[in-house]
């Protein structure tokens, strides 16, 4: 099992290809590679794979959503290991895809693996930190709704990585985006609300 460095996206994708051995993967191959105590960086790699045309994949932004509402539940109880049921851990994905999506988000993660470092880091520590996590808690809640969008939880997807990249590398500015794109998307959901 590797732990991923703390901040280091391009880690994560390695940690993800890693995982894609057989015909398919399961988030119990995942949480192998990634260990169980890492409980952002599960966030950010579920995050960044509804980032990725994964989030077409029917039922996929529905499971994420769980996951990740479980994770960072436990997060936010401090708890020191993650723990997942059984039907969750076994779900997967075929391989070939997953690492299609990896190899598309290596250029980006690059950038900004490069791009990151410790900076307004009140947004990350604190009350602010809390209010963060709450968030990465509270977005993914709308992804089953919008599942039959195809790609729009992307969007959310996006902002849940944002921020818990931020919050891994101590970058502020990256929670600070998250929280523009979490706006946007209310803002969007709002005005089509209206419209109907």
């Amino acid at each position: 099992m590797t732990t991923p460095e703390p901040g280091s996206l391009t880690r994560l994708l390695d940690s993800l290809e890693a995982a894609a051995r057989t015909e398919t993967v399961s988030v119990q191959d995942i949480l192998n590679e990634i260990g169980d105590r890492s409980i952002m960086p599960i966030v950010l790699v579920i995050a960044l794979l509804l980032v990725s045309p994964l989030s077409g994949i029917p039922g996929l932004p529905t499971l994420s959503s769980i996951i990740i509402l479980m994770v960072m539940t436990q997060a936010l109880l401090q708890r020191r290991h993650l723990w997942l049921p059984a039907v969750l851990r076994n779900r997967s994905v075929p391989s070939d895809r997953l690492k299609r999506a990896v190899a598309r988000m290596r250029r980006p993660a690059l950038w900004i693996d490069r791009h990151s470092h410790p900076r307004l880091r009140i947004l990350t520590s604190g009350p602010l930190r809390v209010l963060t996590l709450l968030a990465c808690l509270l977005v993914p809640m709308i992804w089953p709704f919008l599942e039959l969008l195809p790609f729009v939880t992307s969007i959310g997807a996006g902002a849940v990585a944002l921020m818990s990249f931020g919050l891994l590398t101590r970058d502020g500015l990256y929670v600070l985006w998250g929280y523009v794109v979490v706006g946007a998307m209310a803002g969007t959901i709002a005005w089509l609300v209206q419209a109907a």
